[in-house]
């Protein structure tokens, strides 16, 4: 059993696929199995792929089913102790992994640890803006307004995505916004204040670029975890005042874009939790 499963989901990026899995087979820390899995891509991943046998395994979805159901795909199929997830645009730096399991034993007490990232926009290197700002500890307030932790940068144990449910694959976009506020409603989390991953942003393909309002999926996922979870009563207060601020937002672009079905909806839902 390896110490370490990464999970590498990818769709037609053939153009940054290669990169992404040399720097996961590149890594001074070695005890870990590679699962990338291909959801249906079009392109020539799987030639890619192809030259990768009898280093990495494998999945190939018959058809494209989003991030979640890919991810998941391969959380079923994992067997190491610890998950670590790297999106295809993305590339780790060699010692990510030996570092981070590192702070594993360090720091025995937290289950979900993350580092720091470069930014990559359109081909040039970016500083984070202040809302950007990485916490540790209890975060899930923090976290409401937008991820805190790339995806690429978490690496946590098996037994919590046991415990708390798989990736959402009702939700399009946002789904790791939806895993973060789960797990970290009952966990806190370690950062290791190093940059330890490099990750692109701006190319078209992105879910941001080519989803509009995707607060929609942020509310959606906060109506379900409100809904769901049994929250301490700060942080489910704090979850309403943001369902009720980024329905109001949203509101207001419905009201701009004449779509006055999804309006009347999001007004009904800040009407449901008006007592905050």
């Amino acid at each position: 059993m390896p110490q370490v499963t990464v999970i590498l989901p990818t769709w037609n990026r053939a153009q940054w696929l290669r990169t992404s899995i040399e720097s996961v087979l590149s890594q001074t820390f070695r005890d870990f199995e590679l699962i990338v899995v291909d959801d249906g891509s079009t392109d020539c991943t799987n030639e890619i792929l192809d030259t990768f046998a009898g280093k990495i395994k494998t999945i190939v979805l018959p058809q494209n089913l989003g991030v979640s159901a890919a991810r998941n795909a391969a959380i079923k199929q994992s067997d190491g102790e610890w998950i670590a997830f790297l999106d295809s645009d993305d590339f780790w730096h060699a010692e990510k992994l030996e570092k981070q399991t590192e702070q594993t034993r360090l720091r025995p007490e937290y289950h979900i640890h993350f580092t720091d990232e470069i930014w990559i926009r359109n081909g040039t290197r970016v500083n984070p803006k202040k809302k950007h700002q990485k916490r540790e500890g209890w975060i899930f307030q923090p976290s409401l307004a937008l991820c805190l932790m790339a995806p690429s940068t978490v690496m946590l144990r098996r037994e919590l995505m046991e415990n708390h449910g798989l990736f959402d694959e009702s939700l399009p976009a946002c789904e790791d916004y939806d895993m973060w506020l789960r797990l970290t409603a009952y966990h806190p989390v370690a950062l290791l204040n190093e940059k330890l991953m490099t990750r692109h942003g701006g190319h078209a393909d992105q879910l941001s670029k080519k989803v509009w309002a995707i607060d929609r999926f942020r509310v959606q996922s906060l109506q379900k975890i409100l809904n769901q979870e049994n929250l301490r009563p700060e942080d489910r207060t704090a979850a309403i005042r943001m369902l009720r601020h980024k329905c109001k937002i949203l509101v207001k672009g419905f009201r701009n874009r004449g779509n006055m079905k999804e309006l009347l909806a999001h007004e009904k839902i800040i009407n449901k939790y008006s007592d905050i």
